[in-house]
């Protein structure tokens, strides 16, 4: 839950999704759910020549499971939170 709570502040925010397939996707965060389900506006892929198939692409939605990192936006971090967050999760 300490993730999906964190996703739901960057709605609107741009990040990159790096998938298990080595796919890159750079869009707005659209929406997140609970399994980390992911949706995307404004897509597009950081390895345009290596994915040509997905440059028509504009809106997307990648399963939670495929999903190996996200790339978050420096300036929209807020560590204290983070830590405030983790440190509530660890004691149960």
């Amino acid at each position: 839950m300490l993730f999906y709570s964190y996703f739901k502040t960057l709605v609107g925010k741009e990040v990159t999704v790096e998938l298990k397939n080595d796919l890159a996707i750079t869009g707005t965060l659209h929406s997140v759910d609970q399994y980390l389900n992911v949706k995307l506006h404004s897509v597009k892929v950081t390895n345009e020549t290596k994915y040509p198939h997905m440059l028509s692409v504009r809106n997307c939605f990648i399963r939670g499971s495929v999903v190996r990192y996200v790339q978050l936006p420096a300036n929209s971090i807020d560590v204290e939170i983070l830590h405030d967050a983790t440190r509530r999760e660890a004691r149960g």
